[in-house]
C-alpha cells in the first residue's frame, strides 16, 4: 500500500506518517505540509490511499481530495479533522473516512482497513496505460511525461482504437476537428509524431508504438490497460469504472458512452 499524508502542521503531518508506518501492508508513506506540492507529486505517483487535512492555507483538504480523485480515480481519502462540520463536504468527493483528531493508531487501522476493503485492484505490470478518468501511462509505476500535449493525445487515440491501425488523416480528424488537413498540418502532425516516438523511446517503450507507411497502432499485447481488461469482462476493471473516460478528449466521449451502457 502506498499512502501520502497531507497536513500544514508539520508535526501532526509527522506523526500521521508515523502511525501509518505502524500498519501492516504500508509500503511507502510520503508526507507533505502544502497541498500543491502533495499533488504535483501524486502526478507522476501512483497511490492506494491519502490522508488529508481539511483546513490548509492555499488548498483545502476537500479542494486536494477533489483534485487527486481526477488524477488517479481509485485513490481512497480519509479526512483527518478537528471539524465535524465539513463531513458532508468530504463525502461529496466520495470520502472513504472522517477521523477527528488526535487520531489513535487503532481509529487509523479500522478506517483504512474499511477503506481499502472495497478498492479496486491497480494495475500492475511494468507498462500499464489508464484511461478511466484521465489518460496516463506509466513504466513501473513511474508516470511518462510527454514534452507535448498532442504528442500524448495522438497515444491516447490509438489506445482508443485498442490496435487497430489508424492512418494519418484519420488522427489528424478526430484531434483537430474541421481544420483543415493541408499540407502546413501535415507537417505540424509529423512533428508530434516524432515527438511522441521520442518520449516513448526515452522511458525504453518504444515497441508500444508501431508506426507504418501511413498508419500508426498500438501494440496492445505490450502493456495492461483498465479499457481493455473492461472489455474482456474482467470483473475489477468493470468495477473500476465510475463513468470518466479519457475526461481531457472531446472525441473520447463515443467510447464513454460504450462503456456507461456496457456498465448498466
Amino acid at each position: 500500500m502506498r499512502a501520502i499524508c497531507v497536513d500544514d502542521e508539520r508535526a501532526l503531518m509527522e506523526r500521521t506518517v508515523s502511525l501509518c508506518r505502524e500498519l501492516p501492508g504500508m509500503e511507502v508513506v510520503t508526507g507533505f505540509t502544502r497541498p500543491r506540492e502533495a499533488l504535483e507529486w501524486v502526478c507522476g505517483h501512483p497511490i492506494d490511499l491519502a490522508l488529508l487535512d481539511v483546513e490548509m492555507p492555499g488548498m483545502t483538504g476537500i479542494e486536494l481530495a477533489a483534485a487527486i480523485k481526477e488524477k488517479q480515480p481509485d485513490t481512497a481519502v480519509i479526512f483527518l479533522t478537528a471539524y465535524p462540520r465539513y463531513a458532508v463536504d468530504a463525502f461529496a468527493v466520495r470520502a472513504s473516512g472522517y477521523l477527528f483528531k488526535p487520531v489513535t493508531l487503532e481509529a487509523l487501522s479500522a478506517d483504512v482497513r474499511h477503506a481499502m476493503s472495497g478498492r479496486i485492484k491497480p494495475l500492475t505490470g511494468h507498462l500499464t496505460v489508464r484511461t478511466f478518468g484521465s489518460f496516463d501511462v506509466f513504466v513501473d509505476e513511474r508516470a511518462v511525461e510527454f514534452k507535448r500535449a498532442k504528442a500524448k493525445e495522438i497515444l491516447a487515440f490509438l489506445v482508443d482504437r485498442q490496435g487497430g491501425s489508424v492512418t494519418r488523416a484519420e488522427v489528424f480528424a478526430a484531434l483537430w476537428e474541421d481544420r483543415p488537413y493541408d499540407r502546413s498540418m501535415q507537417k505540424q502532425l509529423d512533428t508530434y509524431i516524432r515527438s511522441l516516438r521520442d518520449d516513448l523511446r526515452e522511458y525504453g517503450i518504444e515497441d508500444l508504438l508501431d508506426v507504418r507507411r501511413g498508419t500508426l497502432r498500438v501494440n496492445p499485447d505490450r502493456f495492461v490497460c483498465d479499457l481493455y481488461r473492461f472489455l474482456a469482462g474482467d470483473r475489477d476493471a468493470v468495477q473500476a469504472y465510475r463513468g470518466e473516460y479519457m475526461n481531457a478528449y472531446s472525441w473520447a466521449s463515443m467510447t464513454e458512452s460504450l462503456l456507461t451502457w456496457k456498465n448498466r
